[in-house]
């Protein structure tokens, strides 16, 4: 269990196509991305990282936030 206390929390915009660093968390669009490497883990540490996931997203009475601090997703119901 995370010892994170969720305060810096984002919230996902539904109908948003969004590609997250498994790294460092980075949300950025594919277009913003194109073909290439995560630039915030590049600019850190000067390793080029490829690993995303693609967020999803609903169309239901569901809210998602993403914690910056540790990454987790937490939904809620409206």
């Amino acid at each position: 269990m995370s010892d994170c206390l969720h305060k810096n929390l984002v919230l996902i915009i539904e109908n948003s196509n969004k590609l997250r660093c498994k790294t460092c968390h980075l949300t950025i669009t594919p277009e913003e991305l194109g073909n290439n490497h995560c630039p915030e883990c590049y600019e850190a540490t000067g390793k080029k990282q490829y690993d995303f996931e693609e967020i999803i997203t609903n169309h239901s009475d569901v809210s998602q936030y993403r914690c910056e601090d540790c990454g987790v997703i937490i939904k809620t119901e409206s």
